[in-house]
């Protein structure tokens, strides 16, 4: 799968430009749409932001990070030990989440982003809504439709309650105001990445880990991880799978399955979509040892935490989700026209995952297909193949001994080469988190703004840029992608 031949290449190419035109198909089409009949209610379709070339302090950085990536990324990524990889991964994707956010601005780029009108600060300054939590909660589906008394900002009124509480939480601590929060969604954002490198590593080896690292650290999503809140809702779903990863691979399975429980209970009350990483959490079941069912009584002991403390607060999330629904249809989504937007919204996913990912998906479908056809060994799970953090040895040479072929051509070495069996592993991964974004956006309840609302099932199709060869060469698109975006558009997120 990681062959570098000439018709692999162009069959690569192939599909980065197949996803370049649906970019510009929907660009066009929105544009008409929008200039005739207003219904898109955005002003670049397919994303929600509007035209406006600019620099900030956040260039010059930015443009820094990406390039040093680009030619230390992946011979770091291939020789740190790996914890330091992982701590490395997060701080640069920290740094270039921040850097890529100061391009708008201190203010504009990370201060004011969770205090315009729609957002969660909206209800703790000037007056805060939340002052008693068990009360507010008792009352929250009081206030979710448009015609209710005092009913709540978009994003409140959009979400289960877990997400604001976060914020009220952090205002109770001293870390109110706006500054804060965006701080708090980079910070934690940037685990994602991490926390997909840790799954990917449990479950398909450490060789095909190691080739995502880069790709995960420059990724395009970081534009919309700096600031949105969905960044949070991402790496508190991410550490669950990853955790979920660890349990069924036989890492501690009692206390991670318990603790992966737990974070699944809490994603459901950050966000109603997310309960569709049920779809990715079953990929990570299926690609778990054969006793991979023991540790589920206690995943499901955790799952069952956080629902029951918040019903026995008052909070009905059956309930608030119906009210959404019909919340949803009383403003902009009853509007937005559906046979625009269930293709243009994939747009938009190109556009937060950059065309390595478009590459990395063909690769990944062809490495699944190998599993139908019998090629791949079966029973035999990543760990098996590569205990602990050893290195693979690669066949034809000797202990130490650098390779003179495969995924040496790259440049990278000491090069990593996966053992057999584990592209098609990653592959299912990735595409568990695919079907999870294509039942999402047939649903109908993500017309328009899934570059930030998709951001939980984006990041772990990044991953598929492990699939391919000469990964500076994609390194570069990806990074470009995400400059041009921030540099042109001045985005709502």
């Amino acid at each position: 799968m990681l062959s570098d031949r000439p018709r692999a290449v162009q069959s690569d190419l192939a599909a980065a430009l197949a996803a370049a035109l649906l970019v510009l198909t929907a660009a066009v089409v929105g544009y008409v749409i929008e200039h005739r009949d207003g219904t898109l209610f955005v002003s670049a379709a397919p994303l929600y932001g509007h035209w406006g070339p600019h620099a900030g302090p956040g260039t010059a950085a930015s443009v820094a990070v990406a390039v040093a990536v680009v030619a230390y990324g992946p011979l770091l990524a291939a020789r740190l030990a790996w914890r330091k990889l992982l701590a490395a991964v997060w701080a640069t994707t920290t740094v270039w989440t921040f850097s890529l956010a100061l391009i708008d601005g201190w203010e504009r780029g990370v201060a004011r982003r969770l205090t315009t009108r729609y957002e969660y600060l909206q209800v703790i300054s000037p007056v805060n809504r939340f002052h008693d939590i068990p009360a507010a909660l008792r009352d929250f589906t009081h206030h979710i439709l448009l015609h209710s008394p005092d009913h709540w900002p978009a994003h409140i009124a959009g979400h289960p309650p877990a997400a604001t509480l976060t914020f009220v939480l952090l205002d109770r601590v001293g870390l109110g105001g706006g500054a804060w929060a965006g701080v708090w969604c980079i910070t934690v954002g940037a685990t994602a990445g991490v926390a997909v490198l840790v799954t990917v590593r449990a479950l398909a080896g450490e060789a095909l880990a190691r080739r995502a690292a880069p790709f995960l650290a420059l990724a395009p999503a970081a534009v919309w991880m700096g600031t949105s809140a969905d960044g949070y809702f991402a790496a508190v779903a991410a550490w669950a799978l990853a955790l979920l990863a660890l349990a069924v691979t036989g890492h501690r399975p009692r206390t991670t399955g318990l603790a992966s429980g737990l974070l699944l209970g809490l994603t459901a009350y950050l966000s109603y979509g997310l309960t569709l990483i049920a779809v990715i959490a079953g990929a990570v079941l299926l690609l778990g040892r054969r006793s991979r069912l023991r540790p589920l009584p206690y995943v499901l002991a955790g799952l069952t935490v956080v629902p029951l403390v918040f019903t026995l607060l008052g909070f009905n999330w059956w309930e608030a989700y119906r009210l959404l629904v019909t919340r949803y249809y009383e403003g902009a989504g009853g509007v937005r026209p559906y046979g625009y937007w269930v293709w243009a919204n994939l747009a938009c996913t190109v556009l937060i995952t950059g065309p390595a990912t478009a590459a990395g998906l063909r690769r990944a479908g062809a490495a699944a297909l190998r599993i139908g056809a019998g090629l791949v060994p079966r029973g035999r799970t990543a760990r098996e193949h590569l205990p602990g953090t050893e290195r693979e040895h690669l066949p034809g040479t000797a202990r130490g001994e650098e390779p003179v072929s495969g995924v040496a051509d790259t440049g990278v070495r000491p090069a990593l080469r996966p053992a057999p069996g584990t592209a098609p592993r990653l592959a299912v991964l990735v595409i568990g988190a695919l079907l999870a974004l294509l039942v999402a956006d047939l649903s109908g309840m993500s017309k328009a703004e899934t570059e930030r609302i998709w951001l939980p099932f984006a990041l772990w199709m990044l991953a598929a840029g492990a699939f391919l060869p000469r990964p500076r060469a994609w390194l570069v698109a990806q990074a470009t992608s995400a400059l041009l975006l921030n540099h042109l558009l001045l985005t709502g997120w």
